[in-house]
């Protein structure tokens, strides 16, 4: 069996919930889904869905260099939103951190996340 380590960082939110941030497997991490929660004081950022989706990026950055990693190292996204309606706006801000490095990823759109926020984005990172 592989070995499991598990990936955590005042950098990023803590879980609300029964998970953790990440979990690294062999050269694999698996980054849980971020919201928009700013990790020093813990307060949501919904306002703005460039600013949102700005927030959930530097929380994905923070978990992925607590596993030794970055946004290079990233293989495949997911983004669930709440109103397809932002999707160009969220990725415009997600193009920003992956140029023409991007991973393979899908955007679905959902009734509701956690904390009633817009845009929650998880991902796999391979060494």
């Amino acid at each position: 069996m592989p070995e499991k380590k598990i990936i955590r960082t005042d950098k990023a939110p803590a879980p609300i919930g029964p998970y953790n941030q990440a979990v690294l497997v062999d050269n694999t991490l698996y980054v849980s889904g971020q919201i928009a929660i700013d990790p020093l004081t813990g307060q949501l950022h919904t306002s703005d869905i460039k600013d949102e989706t700005e927030w959930v990026m530097r929380n994905l950055q923070a978990v992925l260099e607590a596993g030794s990693m970055d946004f290079s190292n990233v293989v495949k996204c997911s983004i669930f939103i709440s109103d397809m309606q932002q999707f160009s706006q969220i990725n415009e801000v997600y193009g920003r951190y992956f140029g023409e490095d991007a991973p393979a990823r899908e955007t679905v759109q959902v009734a509701v996340l956690p904390k009633n926020v817009n845009v929650e984005i998880s991902a796999i990172a391979v060494k």
